[in-house]
């Protein structure tokens, strides 16, 4: 019954930090003026709350089909953020930066 209780708390702990951490992000997003400053909060959101909010499932269900799930949805998340970053900070350094030529010549 105590370990129960331990890892409801747990739990709770883990995604009331993962909470704070997004919430910071957003912060961080809202209070930043440029794009690119914004989207290094961006890119923070999906890293540490998201490996928390995991941490989270895998105390509550274990290495089961929902832990599994969990753990493939967050390594895709942790690794086609940067892509998604990096492409939206191309295009807009790409409209930034636009000379009014094709990339070819």
């Amino acid at each position: 019954m105590a370990l129960a209780a331990a890892g409801n708390i747990a739990v709770d702990v883990l995604l009331a930090v993962a909470v704070a951490g997004e919430i910071a992000c957003v912060l961080g997003v809202v209070v930043m003026r440029t794009t690119f400053d914004r989207l290094h909060y961006v890119a923070a959101g999906s890293t540490v709350p998201a490996f928390l909010v995991l941490a989270a499932v895998l105390v509550r269900e274990h290495v089961s089909a929902g832990g599994l799930e969990a753990i493939a949805a967050v390594a895709l998340l942790f690794f086609l953020s940067p892509v998604l970053v990096i492409t939206t900070a191309r295009a807009a350094r790409a409209i930034d930066f636009d000379d009014g030529e094709d990339e070819d010549g």
